[in-house]
């Protein structure tokens, strides 16, 4: 495997930024990659994955490509006080890591994971472009947002990413909203696989989720874990499984 420190210039952020790429050696670049979006959490960036999970070596067998980009704390949100992280990992980041790299856009060549924050991202962008991912997995995701933000909690965040009054309830940034938008549309969703720790303090968000994707009957693989926090060891563990699970399922 080839671990790539690709730095570059966004044009959507007007900044320099940067994302840790996994290659397999000695890949045909007539032969497009399946490749694995891989997203950080809210205290992370796109060395996270790299540095604290062996995703280099779970990955050397399965000749997929692994992109992890940084989306900074933005909750992969076009922030009201800061950046458009949105627009750049759904529609910038792509288009460059594809320029530079040969990976495939086919649906069924792309997934998308992250945990905590990132798994919020993963399952934005999963719903948000059906025609995109061919699955998408959270682990330990702030899945179930829109009850959790408090507007006047000290140092939270929530002011600079969704403003001074943040509400996202009914809107593109609320997950439970963009299932019932494309349940109604009959879009065909990419195939879920959710994780928690039952001592995480986002075990209750999660299953808020699972309980909002059973009364719209979307399938989903859902897998909760006793005694796990929110910690690396956790997801360490379950890029494992979920590389597992993509496997089995027959989209790597």
């Amino acid at each position: 495997m080839a671990l790539i420190q690709c730095d570059f210039y966004s044009e959507t952020l007007q900044k320099d930024t940067s994302m840790t790429v996994v290659l397999p050696q000695g890949t045909n670049k007539s032969n497009k990659l399946k490749t694995l979006w891989l997203l950080h959490g809210y205290n992370g960036n796109n060395t996270v994955w790299h540095r604290n999970s062996a995703i280099e070596r779970y990955v050397s067998d399965l000749e997929i490509a692994v992109v992890m980009p940084d989306a900074h704390k933005s909750f992969y949100t076009n922030m009201v006080y800061g950046l458009p992280y949105w627009t750049f990992i759904s529609e910038e980041l792509p288009e460059i890591a594809r320029r530079f790299f040969p990976l495939s856009q086919k649906r069924e060549d792309n997934s998308v994971a992250g945990l905590s924050m990132g798994g919020y991202g993963a399952f934005k962008l999963a719903i948000s472009f059906p025609n995109r991912f061919c699955c998408a997995g959270s682990f330990s995701g702030a899945v179930d947002l829109a009850p959790r933000i408090k507007p006047s909690e000290p140092g939270s965040g929530w002011r600079a990413v969704y403003g001074e009054n943040p509400d996202i309830s009914d809107t593109e940034n609320d997950l439970v909203w963009l299932l019932k938008k494309q349940k109604k549309k009959k879009m065909v969703l990419p195939q879920l696989y959710q994780c928690c720790g039952t001592e995480d303090f986002l075990y209750d968000s999660n299953l808020s989720f699972i309980e909002h994707l059973r009364d719209l009957e979307i399938p989903v693989t859902y897998v909760e874990d006793p005694g796990y926090e929110h910690s690396w060891d956790y997801w360490d563990l379950k890029i494992q499984h979920y590389l597992k699970w993509m496997k089995e399922s027959g989209f790597i």
